[in-house]
């Protein structure tokens, strides 16, 4: 999931920069669509980002949380690597709240033929994977793209 929209406040670095009230409405929105399609949250691994933050406080989700520095600003192996490293081998269903170009890049990473436009705030990419948390992204990886959703 992407970060809902953020405000631009002067004097706010880009790690803390907040919510604006449409990503504060969207990241709601999106946690309803989670409950309404039956996505149950097991894990979440999130950016240490106030906005990404404020996002997963919005969804409702209150799953267990690793806030993870790489998230911020990182890129696919970034990613998965947190992925790998903090996503309990018990949990079906891990969401992971970052940020663009991350986000998309990750999820086209992992499904290399999945038609993802524009990934805009507050959007979130559903990817069924194949593999044990700890092999995610590797090459025995059958992840597979089941759709982009985007709360509006």
């Amino acid at each position: 999931m992407r970060h809902g929209k953020s405000g631009y406040p002067d004097g706010v670095s880009d790690h803390e920069r907040p919510l604006a009230e449409r990503g504060r409405r969207e990241a709601a929105l999106a946690g309803d669509w989670f409950r309404r399609d039956g996505i149950e949250v097991d894990a979440v691994i999130c950016s240490t980002a106030t906005r990404t933050r404020q996002t997963l406080e919005r969804t409702g989700v209150t799953a267990p949380t690793t806030f993870v520095e790489d998230v911020y600003g990182g890129m696919p192996e970034h990613i998965l690597e947190a992925v790998r490293a903090h996503a309990p081998a018990d949990a079906q269903t891990v969401l992971v709240v970052g940020h663009e170009p991350g986000m998309p890049m990750t999820a086209r990473a992992l499904d290399p033929g999945a038609e993802i436009g524009h990934f805009p705030t507050s959007a979130y990419a559903v990817l069924s994977v194949q593999v044990p948390w700890d092999r995610i992204g590797g090459a025995d990886d059958a992840a597979s793209f089941q759709g982009l959703f985007i709360p509006r």
